[in-house]
């Protein structure tokens, strides 16, 4: 079922501008994303959570922190695409 992986991360904006952070900045920390996306740091893990549940997330143990990547560098380019498409159909 990975249509419904791919259809439960992109329902959320903040799980999609996470996924175009980690497209262009690489590996990056739940506080890294927090800041930039002004949210909890706890709302922010629980967004990578997800997305490393559904599969599209990968991390890497730095104490104090983990540092979250993509596994498909692809799904960055996906993101903007659908974000294209969402700004079309609202001027329709």
């Amino acid at each position: 079922m990975p249509d419904e992986k791919l259809a439960r991360a992109i329902r959320s904006k903040t799980r999609r501008d996470m996924l175009h952070i980690l497209k262009k900045r690489g590996p990056t920390t739940v506080h890294y994303f927090a800041e930039k996306l002004n949210i909890t740091e706890s709302s922010s893990s629980k967004h990578l959570k997800l997305l490393y549940d559904l599969g599209f997330l990968d991390f890497e143990e730095r104490p104090p922190e983990k540092l979250y990547f993509l596994k498909f560098k692809e799904i960055g380019d996906l993101f903007k695409v659908y974000d294209r498409i969402v700004e079309k159909m609202k001027k329709m």
